[in-house]
């Protein structure tokens, strides 16, 4: 069976490069998309290469930002706008197949086999793959006015790295000629789905390149990882038969959540538990709005220093009640931190989701009239903050701190985490897995 011809294309710094075509007296000035540095809310979605060269990296804090570079130029996040960009790339990238993936706004997956086969030479189809990479990027930079780098390559995993091999505005093929040479001396970090804590468990174990990775015995990632060690195997020997989903698909939500950069720093559990008191009723809000319930609530902590620490916790039973988010969420935050430092970001996430008021088995550890009674009074405060505002109702414990409970947890940006189309099985009959993407 011939290879697949899998583009993945990136659009280069694509906020900002969005936000320059409407701010060209910005031309060869260092700018960042991100929130308001004097209230101190946000981080660095996006900079552009000058900024870049400068230090500047995404998801650093807006003070840091402008340590690292002093004259740099922030303006607030027009997603609209890049929501308009995006659906104007993807509408160029079906012109040339229905199979499109896409992976955030400036990301996309795109399966041309069966329209290189039409050119010709199946033998040849990574070339004729490279032709219509060249052709998508000339048009992106003349129909959008912004660049994009490309990865070409038979599978999704060596498409992505190709994307980000060589940037910005490049088109790089990884085959099976090729691939061994320039991808294996990479960095095991450059392979999608290995972050940082990943990255020093491989590390103590002698993995430090993709190549090292591939050459493991999968048995042994099994044991030390789990499933997630034979899918990095097979993501780093280039065996992946992820399928590039089409363009039409539309991917089910896999949970709900809110984050946000506080006011201050976070110094004590009482500073956490009110600020995740907010959270959890803003993603409790946003659950019945959907008219979700769920299962697993996941929590996201990051420290003055941007590292950050994720875990999650099973319920006994669904839920969208605030006070039982709340409650889990605290749970897990005792467990999983432990004070070295203060916390400058928190978020919450509800997942596992299940449509509101199914049937369900009834809990001998719940009691279930008092649940009711919660769900009533949930309801109950949407209701009067919709009429008089969102401070009309507050708990007792949002005047401990008044400057802290002043965030307004409503106006934050809502997470709504599609289900990942990477689904996969290796040669070695692993199971089938489903693996969200951490963006």
């Amino acid at each position: 069976m011939s290879d697949r011809i899998i583009l993945h294309v990136d659009c280069n710094c694509f906020y900002a490069s969005v936000e320059m075509l409407y701010h060209p007296e910005l031309a060869g000035k260092p700018l960042a998309v991100g929130g308001d540095p004097q209230e101190r809310h946000g981080i660095v979605l996006t900079a552009n290469y000058i900024a870049k060269r400068r230090g500047v990296k995404t998801g650093m804090a807006l003070w840091q930002a402008r340590q690292c570079c002093p004259e740099l130029v922030f303006v607030p996040p027009r997603m609209y706008l890049y929501l308009r960009f995006s659906r104007m790339a993807r509408a160029i990238y079906q012109e040339y197949s229905e199979q499109v993936e896409s992976f955030g706004l400036d990301e996309c997956w795109i399966d041309l086999t069966e329209s290189c086969a039409i050119l010709g030479d199946h033998t040849r189809s990574l070339e004729n793959g490279y032709r219509i990479a060249q052709e998508i990027s000339a048009r992106i930079r003349r129909e959008l006015g912004i660049t994009v780098s490309i990865g070409v390559s038979w599978n999704k995993i060596y498409a992505k790295l190709g994307s980000d091999y060589k940037k910005p505005d490049a088109i790089t093929v990884f085959d099976r000629d090729n691939y061994q040479k320039l991808i294996y001396p990479l960095p095991v970090s450059d392979l999608l789905y290995v972050g940082r804590r990943t990255e020093k468990k491989l590390e103590k174990y002698g993995i430090r390149t993709i190549g090292d990775l591939a050459e493991a015995d999968p048995s042994w990632l099994h044991s030390w990882f789990g499933k997630i060690g034979l899918m990095l195997s097979v993501f780093a020997r280039g065996e992946d038969r992820t399928p590039v989903n089409d363009f039409g698909v539309e991917a089910p939500v896999r949970s709900v959540g809110n984050s946000t950069t506080t006011p201050r720093d976070l110094v004590s559990d009482e500073d956490v538990r009110l600020v995740l008191y907010l959270l959890a009723e803003s993603v409790s809000e946003r659950l019945r709005e959907n008219h979700f319930e769920g299962q697993v609530v996941s929590i996201y902590v990051r420290d003055k220093d941007l590292l950050g620490y994720h875990q999650q916790k099973k319920l006994v039973s669904p839920t969208n009640i605030s006070g039982e988010i709340e409650e889990a969420a605290f749970a897990i935050f005792r467990g999983l931190y432990r004070w070295e430092k203060p916390i400058r970001s928190i978020g919450v996430s509800v997942g596992d989701l299940k449509p509101e008021g199914q049937p369900r088995q009834i809990s001998l550890f719940l009691n279930e009239q008092f649940r009711e009674r919660q769900m009533r009074a949930d309801r109950m405060v949407t209701l009067i903050r919709s009429r008089y505002g969102y401070t009309a109702v507050q708990r007792g414990i949002m005047h401990e701190d008044r400057y802290l409970a002043s965030l307004n947890a409503t106006a934050e940006d809502h997470m709504i985490h599609p289900h990942s189309c990477l689904e996969y099985g290796n040669r070695s009959g692993c199971e089938t897995m489903l693996l969200v993407k951490g963006r």
